[in-house]
């Protein structure tokens, strides 16, 4: 009787799991790590897929950093960008350019417009004047020119559509509508939109075309799909890359339609230059990526000065977009966690070219019910009439069978999600011992999950120990943050490729992370090649001053044998400035309600940042305020300043760490009394005494300090400060 009851238990809890992935199948439900393990499916059979070799008939046109230090700030005024659309087809012959900008705002920087003040104004009775401007004008009306170069131009412009939920808001001028309501009728693909921000009217009337750029992440934040269509106002708009490969093709209206398809239902379907491109049922299709570095980057400031090969660009559809850090719309894919924007839209036009974009057919759903329920009946019958040795052999074949399947749907340009019956044949026979396994471990997960990205595994342990002492949730308290930047990053990234700064960074941020984790840190972001962390939270720390201090000196120590790896693989020599402040900060998760962070706010994070920000103009590697000396007694400290830093009235002592004070040697501390009284003459303005010991100090030792006060001196003697000088220095930058 027990083991009949335990059976009929055992085949209820079983049926009634596969009932809940059948309902998660027919999209009833919704499981967050079941569209993980799809995603990773997904990304795992396009990695191993994903065609190689470069791609000749697509190029990106980068706006890099070199472009921006040859050129100036983006956005540039439009007199270059008409020169850089000439030059793109008069001289290099591109197909097409596609533009992942919008060119949202007039330019008014010829100053035209003034001009026409003084002509119309105080200089209104000089005929001759108004002559001049109006024979002046056709040059100096860089919109006028730019709209010029784009017409009669195979050009697609760039804009955006706010999805519904976000705004209403509506500036420039959209395109004409590219397909009729009806012309999906009676499906109703794409991503319904509420607003839009568009290109001036005169760019979108003198444009033959222009596209949305939108991309829409799955709930991982990757980008693996993009929709070509979106509804408005009764009309249907087309994307960036279906609008520029159109005009590439010559510009044709775009045709649309819906066609049967086996084994039931029907799909919508676009065709642009002659080729038709299945959609999946909400106007999307998946990026076919490709491995490598497939398409050509030509820096804007080769085009424009004429250095770049035509080669890289003739005959080529080219898109014009940046990686310039501050500009780069960086995406994550399945290929890389800072992927460009831009290049999605060459993947996708070579998709379409190729004919290999994926959608996913309209019966994808019927069938993924209908294998979960199969298969979990046949599997329960086994598994409960045979034993588990049978069940396992029955799963195993079951798994090859689905796993067959996905390759035949993937060989058709199909995506048909199998994660759901592949979970269920899995999860049926793992059920028993699983499921006292999630049940147990369920707050440990919850804590990992929570506080897995930012603290050290270890860490995320000892947590789960005791999750309800942790929490998410805002609260103040007594910190100390670190702030660290690599000094010269723009001139350190021109002189790689992109392939190795992401491998440099990478191996840099791994050794730095490494450093703060050990003395139980928590990350709060990276920011480009910055790293920001802080201590005291989640987990409390007594010593979170000391740690953080220790955490700077080991940084700095760190980088001699980084370096020596770096030089032997022909990369640049790292060096990095470290801010490290204490004092009442806010922490938690906060964001909104689309993306959360938990992070730390408050004028202490603020000053540890001015604070790095300042140590490369006293030549030192690490600074800390007062705050920190006063609350670390570990390591002993030399004060660097008094100063006022951007944004903030009220003087900061600040100081550098010299190291723990146990072992100190007797020349540091030497050094460190005979600068603070040198310093103190130089507040008390004894500019000759001070003057004597700076000197005796850099003949000990030479420091970019010791001459940064000396230049101070010579230009007090010179220009004395005001007779209420506090000795206080002020910084009006960050």
């Amino acid at each position: 009787m027990k083991r009949h009851a335990s059976g009929l238990i055992q085949g209820a809890v079983s049926a009634l799991f596969v009932l809940f992935m059948a309902a998660y199948a027919a999209g009833m439900v919704r499981v967050a790590p079941i569209d993980r393990v799809e995603s990773w499916l997904y990304d795992a059979w396009l990695r191993a897929t994903a065609p190689q070799g470069e791609d000749d008939r697509i190029a990106i046109l980068d706006i890099d950093e070199a472009s921006l230090k040859s050129v100036g700030r983006w956005p540039w005024n439009r007199d270059v960008m008409t020169r850089l659309v000439e030059q793109l087809f008069d001289r290099y012959g591109v197909a097409a350019v596609g533009f992942d900008v919008v060119f949202a705002e007039p330019d008014t920087s010829s100053g035209l417009d003034h001009l026409n003040a003084l002509a119309r104004g105080p200089l209104a009775g000089i005929p001759a004047f108004r002559r001049q401007v109006d024979a002046l004008a056709p040059q100096l009306d860089y919109d006028a020119r730019f709209a010029g170069a784009l017409a009669g131009r195979p050009v697609s412009l760039g804009y955006y559509f706010l999805p519904r939920g976000f705004g209403d808001a509506r500036s420039g001028a959209l395109p004409p509508p590219a397909l009729p309501d009806d012309a999906f009728a009676p499906l109703n693909p794409g991503l319904p939109a509420s607003g839009y921000g568009a290109n001036l009217a005169r760019f979108q009337r003198a444009a033959p075309a222009a596209g949305f750029f939108n991309m829409e992440a799955d709930a991982d934040g990757a980008a693996r799909r993009m929709h070509l269509v979106t509804p408005f106002a009764g009309h249907y708009y087309v994307s960036l890359s279906v609008s520029t490969l159109n005009v590439a093709f010559g510009g044709e209206p775009l045709r649309a339609g819906v066609e049967p398809v086996a084994p039931a239902g029907s799909r919508a379907w676009i065709e642009a230059g002659g080729l038709k491109i299945p959609l999946s049922a909400d106007g999307s299709v998946y990026v076919p990526y490709r491995s490598g570095a497939p398409y050509a980057y030509v820096s804007a400031a080769d085009v424009l000065a004429g250095r770049a090969p035509v080669t890289q660009l003739e005959n080529r559809i080219v898109l014009v977009g940046s990686t310039a850090p501050g500009l780069a719309d960086l995406r994550v894919t399945p290929f890389s966690g800072t992927f460009p924007g831009v290049e999605i839209h060459a993947h996708l036009i070579a998709g379409m070219l190729d004919g290999t974009t994926r959608s996913t057919p309209p019966w994808a759903q019927a069938a993924r019910v209908g294998a979960v329920l199969a298969l979990g009946t046949v599997l329960i019958a086994v598994m409960l009439r045979l034993g588990p040795l049978p069940g396992l052999l029955a799963a195993l074949l079951l798994l090859g069978s689905l796993l067959a399947g996905y390759a035949a749907a993937w060989s058709r340009f199909w995506v048909v999600p199998l994660t759901a019956p592949m979970l269920t044949v899995a999860g049926l026979y793992a059920f028993n011992t699983a499921y006292g396994f999630f049940v147990e471990s369920r707050n440990k997960r919850q804590m990992t999950r929570l506080f897995g990205q930012y603290v050290p595994p270890e860490l995320a342990e000892e947590m789960s120990q005791d999750p309800a002492h942790y929490t998410m949730e805002g609260q103040s308290r007594d910190m100390t943050v670190l702030f660290s930047d690599v000094r010269g990053f723009t001139d350190f990234s021109e002189k790689l490729p992109p392939a190795e700064l992401a491998a440099v960074l990478n191996a840099y941020l791994s050794k730095m992370t490494a450093i703060v984790q050990r003395e139980r840190g928590t990350i709060d972001k990276y920011i480009g090649d910055a790293i920001m962390a802080f201590w005291n939270a989640p987990v409390d720390l007594a010593d979170h001053a000391t740690r953080a201090v220790r955490t700077a000196l080991a940084m700095q120590a760190a980088l001699p044998a980084l370096n020596e790896e770096f030089a032997a693989r022909k990369w640049p020599e790292v060096k990095i400035g470290v801010g490290v402040n204490t004092g009442r900060m806010s922490v938690g998760n906060m964001g909104s309600e689309f993306r959360m962070s938990y992070t730390v706010m408050g004028d202490a994070v603020n000053l540890g940042s001015r604070l790095e920000g300042v140590t490369k103009q006293y030549g030192v590697g690490i600074l800390v305020t007062e705050s920190t000396v006063d609350a670390d007694p570990v390591h002993a400290y030399m004060k660097i300043d008094d100063v006022r830093v951007k944004g903030k009235e009220t003087p900061v002592a600040i100081y550098e760490p010299l190291g723990a004070r146990a072992g100190l040697s007797a020349d540091v501390s030497r050094d460190a009394a005979d600068f603070e009284a040198a310093y103190a003459l130089y507040q008390a303005q004894s500019w000759d005494e001070a003057e004597r010991a700076l000197h005796a100090l850099n003949a000990r030792a030479p420091r970019p300090l010791y001459d940064i006060y000396l230049d101070r001196i010579a230009h007090f003697r010179v220009t004395p400060p005001p007779a209420d000088w506090d000795g206080v220095f002020v910084y009006t930058t960050k």
